[in-house]
Protein backbone atom coordinates (compact mmCIF):
# COMPACT_ATOMS: atom_id res chain seq x y z
CA UNK A 1 0.00 0.00 0.00
CA UNK A 2 1.11 3.52 -0.77
CA UNK A 3 -0.33 6.89 0.30
CA UNK A 4 0.28 9.85 -1.99
CA UNK A 5 -1.18 13.29 -2.65
CA UNK A 6 -4.14 13.53 -5.00
CA UNK A 7 -3.12 14.46 -8.53
CA UNK A 8 -4.96 15.54 -11.67
CA UNK A 9 -6.90 12.62 -13.08
CA UNK A 10 -7.73 11.09 -9.68
CA UNK A 11 -11.08 12.87 -9.38
CA UNK A 12 -13.33 10.18 -10.90
CA UNK A 13 -11.76 7.36 -8.86
CA UNK A 14 -12.05 9.42 -5.66
CA UNK A 15 -15.72 10.15 -6.37
CA UNK A 16 -16.47 6.49 -7.11
CA UNK A 17 -14.75 5.30 -3.93
CA UNK A 18 -16.49 7.93 -1.83
CA UNK A 19 -19.91 7.05 -3.25
CA UNK A 20 -19.32 3.33 -2.63
CA UNK A 21 -17.90 3.84 0.87
CA UNK A 22 -20.95 5.76 2.08
CA UNK A 23 -23.65 3.87 0.14
CA UNK A 24 -26.45 2.73 2.42
CA UNK A 25 -24.92 4.19 5.60
CA UNK A 26 -27.69 5.47 7.88
CA UNK A 27 -25.53 8.34 9.13
CA UNK A 28 -24.88 9.62 5.60
CA UNK A 29 -27.00 11.65 3.21
CA UNK A 30 -24.90 10.23 0.35
CA UNK A 31 -23.36 13.59 -0.62
CA UNK A 32 -19.80 13.09 0.61
CA UNK A 33 -18.45 12.89 -2.95
CA UNK A 34 -20.05 16.28 -3.63
CA UNK A 35 -18.31 17.73 -0.58
CA UNK A 36 -14.93 16.67 -2.00
CA UNK A 37 -15.81 18.13 -5.40
CA UNK A 38 -16.96 21.45 -3.90
CA UNK A 39 -13.84 21.71 -1.74
CA UNK A 40 -11.65 20.94 -4.75
CA UNK A 41 -13.42 23.54 -6.94
CA UNK A 42 -13.09 26.16 -4.18
CA UNK A 43 -9.37 25.46 -3.79
CA UNK A 44 -10.10 24.43 -0.20
CA UNK A 45 -8.64 20.91 -0.22
CA UNK A 46 -5.70 21.74 2.01
CA UNK A 47 -4.58 18.11 2.06
CA UNK A 48 -6.05 15.47 -0.24
CA UNK A 49 -4.44 12.03 -0.09
CA UNK A 50 -5.18 8.74 -1.80
CA UNK A 51 -4.32 5.21 -0.72
CA UNK A 52 -3.24 2.87 -3.49
CA UNK A 53 -2.87 -0.85 -3.86
CA UNK A 54 -0.48 -1.27 -6.76
CA UNK A 55 -1.94 1.10 -9.39
CA UNK A 56 -5.52 1.26 -8.08
CA UNK A 57 -6.84 4.05 -5.85
CA UNK A 58 -8.68 2.38 -2.99
CA UNK A 59 -9.06 5.19 -0.46
CA UNK A 60 -9.15 8.95 -0.01
CA UNK A 61 -8.99 11.50 2.79
CA UNK A 62 -9.57 15.25 2.72
CA UNK A 63 -8.54 18.01 5.11
CA UNK A 64 -9.79 21.58 4.81
CA UNK A 65 -9.37 24.65 6.96
CA UNK A 66 -12.11 25.39 9.51
CA UNK A 67 -13.06 28.72 11.03
CA UNK A 68 -13.16 29.19 14.81
CA UNK A 69 -15.44 31.78 16.39
CA UNK A 70 -12.60 33.08 18.58
CA UNK A 71 -10.45 33.89 15.53
CA UNK A 72 -7.81 31.22 16.14
CA UNK A 73 -6.25 29.95 12.93
CA UNK A 74 -4.42 26.77 12.05
CA UNK A 75 -7.31 24.36 12.66
CA UNK A 76 -8.48 21.88 10.03
CA UNK A 77 -11.40 19.57 9.46
CA UNK A 78 -10.87 15.94 8.52
CA UNK A 79 -13.32 14.49 6.09
CA UNK A 80 -14.57 12.82 4.26
CA UNK A 81 -12.52 9.66 4.71
CA UNK A 82 -13.42 6.93 2.23
CA UNK A 83 -12.13 3.42 1.57
CA UNK A 84 -13.56 1.16 -1.12
CA UNK A 85 -15.85 -1.39 0.58
CA UNK A 86 -13.78 -4.41 -0.48
CA UNK A 87 -10.69 -2.85 1.11
CA UNK A 88 -12.25 -1.72 4.40
CA UNK A 89 -11.01 -3.04 7.77
CA UNK A 90 -7.53 -3.68 6.38
CA UNK A 91 -5.73 -0.58 7.69
CA UNK A 92 -6.08 1.72 4.69
CA UNK A 93 -8.26 4.22 6.52
CA UNK A 94 -5.85 4.27 9.46
CA UNK A 95 -2.93 4.83 7.09
CA UNK A 96 -4.71 7.77 5.45
CA UNK A 97 -5.59 9.38 8.79
CA UNK A 98 -2.07 8.92 10.11
CA UNK A 99 -0.47 10.34 6.94
CA UNK A 100 -2.81 13.33 6.93
CA UNK A 101 -2.20 14.13 10.59
CA UNK A 102 1.56 13.85 10.00
CA UNK A 103 1.29 16.38 7.15
CA UNK A 104 -0.73 18.75 9.35
CA UNK A 105 1.89 18.42 12.10
CA UNK A 106 4.70 19.13 9.61
CA UNK A 107 2.81 22.27 8.57
CA UNK A 108 2.55 23.32 12.23
CA UNK A 109 -1.24 23.12 12.29
CA UNK A 110 -2.75 23.72 15.72
CA UNK A 111 -5.35 21.01 15.50
CA UNK A 112 -7.91 18.96 13.66
CA UNK A 113 -11.59 18.27 14.17
CA UNK A 114 -14.13 15.92 12.62
CA UNK A 115 -17.58 14.48 12.78
CA UNK A 116 -17.32 10.71 13.08
CA UNK A 117 -17.18 7.55 15.17
CA UNK A 118 -15.66 8.08 18.63
CA UNK A 119 -14.52 4.45 18.68
CA UNK A 120 -12.65 4.75 15.39
CA UNK A 121 -11.13 8.21 15.76
CA UNK A 122 -10.41 7.87 19.47
CA UNK A 123 -7.58 5.51 18.51
CA UNK A 124 -5.80 8.54 16.97
CA UNK A 125 -6.28 10.69 20.07
CA UNK A 126 -9.44 12.53 19.01
CA UNK A 127 -11.70 13.43 21.92
CA UNK A 128 -15.03 15.11 22.49
CA UNK A 129 -14.78 18.31 24.51
CA UNK A 130 -17.30 20.96 25.53
CA UNK A 131 -14.70 23.64 24.70
CA UNK A 132 -14.70 23.27 20.91
CA UNK A 133 -18.15 22.65 19.46
CA UNK A 134 -19.94 22.21 16.16
CA UNK A 135 -23.54 23.41 16.49
CA UNK A 136 -26.53 21.30 15.52
CA UNK A 137 -24.80 17.92 15.52
CA UNK A 138 -24.82 15.19 18.17
CA UNK A 139 -21.93 16.40 20.36
CA UNK A 140 -20.53 12.92 21.03
CA UNK A 141 -19.62 12.61 17.34
CA UNK A 142 -17.78 15.92 17.07
CA UNK A 143 -14.18 15.27 18.07
CA UNK A 144 -10.98 17.27 18.19
CA UNK A 145 -7.26 16.66 18.35
CA UNK A 146 -4.82 19.36 19.43
CA UNK A 147 -1.60 19.09 17.45
CA UNK A 148 0.12 21.97 19.22
CA UNK A 149 -1.08 23.95 22.20
CA UNK A 150 -4.40 23.64 23.95
CA UNK A 151 -7.87 23.08 22.59
CA UNK A 152 -9.51 26.51 22.35
CA UNK A 153 -12.97 27.51 23.54
CA UNK A 154 -14.85 28.25 20.32
CA UNK A 155 -17.49 27.24 17.85
CA UNK A 156 -16.33 25.59 14.63
CA UNK A 157 -17.56 26.24 11.11
CA UNK A 158 -16.51 23.89 8.33
CA UNK A 159 -15.92 25.23 4.82
CA UNK A 160 -19.08 26.16 2.90
CA UNK A 161 -18.44 23.16 0.63
CA UNK A 162 -19.71 20.90 3.40
CA UNK A 163 -23.07 22.61 3.29
CA UNK A 164 -23.68 22.54 -0.45
CA UNK A 165 -22.30 25.98 -1.20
Amino acid sequence: MMVRPEKAGDEAAIAAITIAAFAGKSYSNQTEHLIVDRLRRAGALHISLVAMDSEEIIGHIAFSQVTLSNGDEGWFGLGPLSVAPSWQRQGFGRALVKAGLEKLTEQEAKGCCLLGSPDYYGAFGFVNTPDLVLPEVPPQYFQVLALSGAIPCATVAFHAGFYGE
